[in-house]
């Protein structure tokens, strides 16, 4: 397995996609006919589901289905895997976020992470976000992993794609084909509140499980070959806006 950095999370919560109820519900989800299915169908769009996990308050089960609107909250050692439209999520153990409704109830527009983390692959729509308490990315299509630390810092990782990333005046342009990852800090550090960070706490397999889910692929399968992980793409300042020398990224 591709293994990045782990940083406050354990090995186990990069594991799931080996695990055997996992691979059997994908394959089930798949058989199914997948999202178009499901949508079609109006059945559940969640794929797999462990321990404790509350939709908008109330204890959730695989028959339920996520909308756009809804809140999400996992409890410790528990996950959700469940896909709306053209985006796949995978919701980490002691997470919450809120999935913001777009133009109907199966686009999203927004997904607001408030707690803990999520790993996402997004197909190309119009413009959608994920918002924590200290970043926000602007979604072009892409796969990206977002996390919450405990002390309101927050984690994002551009895995392959294009996204907008801010931190409160802080704006970089990222292009990314293989983890290109930032802080959104709490305070400045050294003058600057997005900042370059390591690959951590999430691995190549759960963007590609994702992707499959989907019908797509991530842009290293595309290519038949992995990058340098932390740079490999590159950074750019958007013409008219303000944005700090942030460096080379480090490796």
């Amino acid at each position: 397995m591709t293994q990045h950095t782990l940083l406050g999370r354990h090995e186990d919560e990069m594991l799931w996609f080996q695990r055997r109820e996992a691979l059997a519900a994908a394959g089930a989800w798949l058989a199914l006919g997948g999202a178009g299915a499901a949508q079609a169908q109006a059945r559940s769009n969640v794929v797999d589901l462990l321990g404790d996990v509350l939709l908008n308050g109330q204890r959730m089960s695989r028959q339920h289905t996520v909308q756009t609107g809804d809140q999400i909250q996992t409890g410790p050692g528990s996950r959700l895997l469940f896909v709306v439209g053209n985006a796949a999520f995978h919701v980490r153990q002691n997470s919450r976020l809120e999935v913001g409704r777009g133009a109907t109830l199966n686009t999203v527009s927004l997904l607001r992470l408030l707690t803990g983390a999520v790993v996402s692959v997004f197909g190309r729509s119009a413009s959608r976000s994920i918002v924590t308490p200290t970043l926000t990315a602007g979604i072009r299509g892409t796969g990206v992993y977002t996390e919450v630390m405990p002390d309101q810092r927050s984690y994002f990782c551009n895995c392959y794609g294009t996204v907008d990333v801010s931190a409160r005046g802080d704006k970089t342009l990222s292009v990314s084909s293989y983890h290109q990852s930032f802080w959104g800090e709490v305070e400045p550090k050294n003058g600057r509140l997005l900042t370059p960070a390591q690959a951590i706490n999430h691995s190549d397999e759960e963007l590609e499980f994702l992707c499959q889910l989907l019908g797509q692929q991530t842009a290293w399968q595309i290519a038949g070959k992995k990058g340098v992980k932390d740079g490999k793409g590159y950074m750019e300042e958007r013409p008219g806006q303000m944005h700090p020398a942030m460096g080379p990224l480090p490796r």
